[in-house]
């Protein structure tokens, strides 16, 4: 798996992950109606490690009534191409470029823009607002 994140830059407090968008492995919604579908409600956000790709998530169901904790694979598209069982996080490469994590490691994560490029660089999870274009090299992660 390679070098695993820390456990400190996940949860819920400022400048931990932010998951950008979730869909739930579910076929209905946790008030029983309808099927389950994509969440990019603020403050979604991973519980766990269990490899690069495969993560615990916390996340606001898409109607709103309740929170979930799924075990769900990161890939590397925008919201709208998710899946079930699926969640994307989304990163600022330092040229402005918008991006979406492949896999995460300790120090570095694989990336992919909406134009098919690939690659590899070092990220941070500075505040929002703060984080763009401010390091060369570094790409800004979501962040809470």
């Amino acid at each position: 798996m390679g070098r695993p994140v820390r456990k400190d830059r996940f949860g819920s407090s400022a400048g931990d992950f932010e998951v950008t968008g979730a869909f739930s492995t579910e076929s209905t919604q946790p008030d029983g109606t309808g099927a389950e579908a994509l969440s990019t409600a603020s403050g979604n956000f991973i519980v766990s490690q269990r490899s690069s790709t495969r993560f615990k998530v916390n996340f606001l169901s898409a109607d709103g009534s309740t929170r979930q904790i799924q075990i769900l694979d990161l890939k590397p598209v925008a919201t709208g191409s998710l899946t079930a069982g699926q969640f994307c996080i989304q990163i600022i490469l330092d040229d402005s470029t918008v991006a979406y994590a492949a896999k995460i490691f300790n120090n570095t994560v694989h990336y992919k823009t909406a134009g098919g490029t690939t690659g590899s660089t070092k990220y941070s999870l500075l505040a929002e607002g703060t984080d763009e274009g401010k390091n060369s090299g570094v790409g800004s992660m979501d962040t809470i």
